[in-house]
């Protein structure tokens, strides 16, 4: 009869999360993920398999959790423009305080494995077009409102909200300067003008 799990998986793919996110895939090792969760290595292989599919997992979780913020942040009873600038403002704290200096874990694994991890990216491509998804749905019902122009293009502002916020966060590992970050911000915000 097989021994039962002594560990709670979602804190281990939490820790394994972190680690891969902080080193990135390549420079994490086994033994890194072993020391970060408190799992052996026998316990991580037969909880996950191998390294790549702790990775997976990982993505999978993340992806779970991960864009909650941002469906938070549009959910709220605040013009659309507010509510992108309150959300924006969010990720440049959290770049200056620190912990947003390791940029966002989707874009980072999109950086590190485009070229060699087709499922990885798949995972990647469907976080990005969620995250874009939101952003179309509360520009549309912001049309429907009258806060943005008739002429307003939802899809290609939704794209370009997606991927400003990527490029915000990846310019705010290299340079977590807030003066430089909210001069961004504010460039991004001009697309509601």
């Amino acid at each position: 009869m097989p021994r039962p799990r002594e560990f709670d998986i979602d804190l281990a793919l939490d820790k394994a999360m972190a680690t891969f996110w902080s080193k990135g895939y390549e420079a994490t090792s086994l033994d890194d993920l072993c020391e970060a969760t408190g799992i052996s290595r026998s316990s991580l292989y037969a909880a996950f398999g191998d390294k790549r599919n702790l990775l997976l997992r990982s993505l999978d979780h993340y992806l779970e959790r991960g864009s909650v913020r941002i469906v938070e942040a549009l959910s709220r009873p605040v013009p659309i423009r507010q509510a992108v600038s309150d959300l924006i403002a969010e990720f440049i704290d959290a770049i200056v305080a620190g912990p947003g200096r390791r940029g966002c874990f989707i874009g980072n694994c999109a950086a590190e494995l485009s070229r060699t991890d087709h499922e990885a990216m798949k995972k990647v491509r469907g976080a990005l077009a969620r995250n874009e998804s939101y952003f179309r749905d509360a520009l549309a019902k912001a049309k429907k409102r009258r806060e943005l122009s008739p002429k307003t293009d939802v899809d290609a502002m939704a794209r370009f909200l997606t991927s400003s916020i990527q490029g915000l966060r990846l310019v705010g590992k290299a340079n977590p300067d807030r003066v430089a970050l909210e001069d961004i911000a504010r460039i991004m915000l001009r697309c509601f003008d």
